[in-house]
């Protein structure tokens, strides 16, 4: 055999040779690389114990309410959880109004932040067992009892929602929105069983919102008007009721006794003007 040709040969199957190694020491290092990571994610990303759970945020719920809503069990791997599906539980299961869910790897740990949720009202509402009481968040979200366990409420809550349903949370979010800018002192908002909306004040008595519709904002700008602009001798009668139903047409409700007064003056008015044309007459 040529020279040149034995060369080659001896070129082609070093060639090979260094081939075969490489594949081997890819293959070694991918065993390796794959039990390392399996006794990472086995017995290194574990949550051991309740100590690697992190809450922050919260001033009504610890760690405890947090893992017992979660269902966590330990041990667990890290990589395991879930945290889109841990965060609905949480937010269903407690009085939080925001959950945000993180898996931190350096050191493992579950990290879950909360915003609370506040109660700005009392509540009840219809199931299929009977009436239950409970409360709403500013959002028109509904807090049971169970929820607020626990929960101590630095401010009185006067205010009262009557009827509540998810359907009606939109309407009621709204109206908590504005309650301050109505300049009333409301007491009780009430959804009746036909869907209409009703407000009661101690100043302005009973309001007719009717149905929370795409109208519902214009009625709240009109019944803040009215708390501004109404006469002060009509104020000063204490309104009984308001029908904004019609918000371009709204209805006052006035005392017997107002309404009476307001008819006396009317009819002496009347009276003067008539006693004032028979004056000259007489004297003809």
């Amino acid at each position: 055999m040529a020279p040149g040709a034995e060369r080659r040969r001896q070129i082609r199957q070093q060639r090979r040779h260094e081939r075969l190694r490489n594949l081997w020491r890819l293959m070694v290092f991918t065993t390796i690389a794959g039990a390392a990571g399996y006794a990472l994610l086995r017995f290194g990303w574990v949550l051991n114990g309740p100590q690697q759970v992190e809450v922050i945020g919260s001033r009504l719920v610890n760690r405890e309410q947090v893992i017992q809503a979660a269902g966590l069990r330990f041990p667990t791997p890290l990589l395991s959880l879930e945290p889109r599906r841990i965060a609905s539980e949480l937010g269903t299961a407690l009085p939080v109004e925001q959950v945000q869910v993180n898996r931190l790897m350096a050191p493992p740990r579950l990290r879950v932040a909360l915003v609370d949720r506040e109660a700005v009202a009392r509540a009840q509402r219809f199931t299929t067992t009977g009436l239950e009481s409970g409360f709403v968040d500013r959002l028109g979200n509904w807090m049971s009892r169970r929820q607020t366990a626990g929960m101590v409420h630095t401010r009185p809550l006067p205010l009262t929602v009557l009827g509540w349903q998810p359907r009606h949370r939109d309407a009621l979010a709204l109206v908590l929105e504005q309650r301050q800018s109505l300049g009333t002192n409301l007491l009780e908002i009430r959804f009746d069983p036909n869907g209409s909306l009703w407000l009661r004040s101690a100043r302005l008595g009973l309001v007719r919102l009717g149905p929370p519709d795409s109208q519902l904002g214009r009625r709240l700008s009109v019944l803040q008007h009215l708390s501004q602009e109404l006469p002060g001798k009509v104020k000063g009668q204490r309104v009984q009721s308001i029908d904004l139903s019609d918000p371009d047409q709204p209805e006052l409700g006035l005392p017997p006794a107002a309404k009476a007064s307001r008819s006396g003056a009317s009819a002496s008015a009347s009276a003067g003007a008539g006693a004032g044309a028979g004056q000259p007459g007489g004297r003809d």
